[in-house]
């Protein structure tokens, strides 16, 4: 039941019985026993003060038989005890009843303070007890006052009156945590309204600061934070896309224009040659839905196989692989070793070459080192470069450059943006540096360690 109920009553529930329960341990183990005390005080010297009269008055008149006390005060339980024990004196509810102590262990204060328990006076309860020592003659008499021992809940109206204040203070508390978790939670509702507006309507709007720097105030602050991401994401894919779907336009335009204008001569047309002009755009087509493909796995999260890869192992490799082209100078330092999976490295380091090959005029410079703890690997070509202000936007998908480095020479505009994801996923990071000629790719891993 307790969890389909709201946060507001679960939290009023939880401070009502917590309150309850502290409320009634404090008024169980000092309330109670505090005021216990005090009462027990109070009741003592009442009688004390009765029996100090009384031994006062027969200092004055020493009596000759036995007669009832006259009672000015609250306490009517009072005996006047001679020498020998006998009652020569009580209250009218003690007339006919012995002594009930004898104690006559008296203080400096010559004053007894003790507890009787008896079961001849009515109620058959243990009574305190304060007795005074007085002169008469030439003996020493005792004059005793008795009072009921307080019990320790003191009285049944005590205890109603505790219970009382109890439930009062802990509805005050659950009213009081009612209305704070009301007010803590209308921010959260507003930040809710406005963020189910703005996903369904404008992801550009944002959730409005609270009055106030606190919690709500930073959960509405992450929330725009989340909104920049998302909105930044949409935006980027709906860019990617538009740009994915305009380069798988291209090949199937060109098959189709083929196909069409070989149909309208039928007799005439170089069909060899119309299948090898459609192989180009499928292989072209092929290559970008591989493409897509990867970089669908790489934004999944799939996880690599992670091994020892040695740099310029892999690098000798690849390049013994790859078919001739451009000259390729090697400055490959052995035992650069980095854990990851050595298939996705192959790819990124493909993909660097593949774009180097593209733009280089001559020469691709192949580079391994290590730099302060990190493997470096470097991919130069010594073609027209890249502007500074586009170096970033070149690690974007689809992306179109100026004429001298676009994709319309054999690539798919994905290479590069693979590439960054697999040094991503690898810890590392995938630049574009400064460079005397061409553009310099630098892509830098932590080193495996020993």
């Amino acid at each position: 039941m307790f969890a389909k109920w709201s946060v507001r009553r679960r939290l009023t529930a939880a401070a009502l019985l917590v309150t309850l329960a502290g409320y009634l341990l404090i008024a169980a183990l000092i309330v109670t026993p505090l005021a216990h005390a005090l009462v027990t005080g109070h009741e003592t010297e009442h009688a004390a003060k009765a029996a100090h009269r009384v031994a006062l008055a027969i200092q004055r008149t020493a009596p000759e038989q036995v007669r009832p006390i006259v009672i000015t005060e609250d306490v009517d339980l009072i005996q006047v005890v001679d020498d020998q024990g006998i009652v020569r004196q009580a209250s009218p509810k003690m007339l006919g009843q012995p002594p009930l102590t004898t104690d006559t262990s008296t203080g400096n204060d010559n004053r007894v303070d003790a507890v009787v328990c008896t079961s001849r006076v009515p109620g058959g309860d243990c009574l305190i007890t304060v007795g005074y020592r007085t002169p008469v003659g030439a003996t020493t008499w005792m004059v005793y006052a008795y009072t009921p021992v307080v019990p320790w809940y003191i009285s049944p109206l005590y205890v109603l009156g505790v219970l009382f204040a109890v439930l009062l203070l802990s509805a005050t508390t659950a009213y009081v945590t009612w209305l704070a978790v009301s007010r803590a939670l209308r921010s959260v509702t507003a930040i809710k309204t406005e963020l189910a507006e703005i996903t369904a309507t404008d992801l550009g709007r944002r959730v409005p600061p609270l009055p106030h720097r606190d919690e709500l105030d930073d959960l509405a602050w992450t929330v725009n934070q989340t909104l920049d991401r998302l909105e930044h994401a949409v935006e980027q894919e709906r860019r990617f896309a538009a740009d994915a779907s305009h380069d798988l336009r291209s090949p199937i335009t060109a098959m189709r224009t083929q196909i069409e204008e070989a149909l309208l001569h039928p007799d005439e047309a170089d069909w060899p040659r119309t299948a090898v002009a459609m192989l180009s755009s499928l292989d072209r087509l092929q290559a970008i839905v591989t493409d897509l493909l990867t970089l669908a796995k790489l934004d999944a999260g799939a996880p690599g196989v992670g091994a020892d890869v040695d740099l310029a192992e892999l690098v000798e490799e690849e390049l013994v692989r790859r078919a001739p082209g451009k000259r390729v100078e090697r400055h490959l330092r052995p035992g650069v070793v980095v854990i990851g999976d050595r298939l996705r490295l192959t790819r990124l380091l493909a993909n660097l070459l593949d774009n180097a090959e593209r733009h280089a005029e001559s020469t691709i410079t192949v580079t391994v080192d290590e730099r302060g703890g990190e493997a470096v690997l470097e991919v130069q070509d010594d073609g027209a470069g890249i502007a500074p202000d586009q170096r970033d936007i070149v690690f974007r998908r689809f992306t179109r450059l100026d004429t001298s480095r676009n994709r319309e020479d054999g690539g798919t505009g994905l290479g590069l943006s693979i590439a960054l994801e697999i040094a991503t996923a690898h810890g590392g990071t995938l630049t574009v540096e400064d460079s005397d000629t061409g553009a310099r790719f630098v892509l830098q891993i932590p080193r495996a360690s020993s």
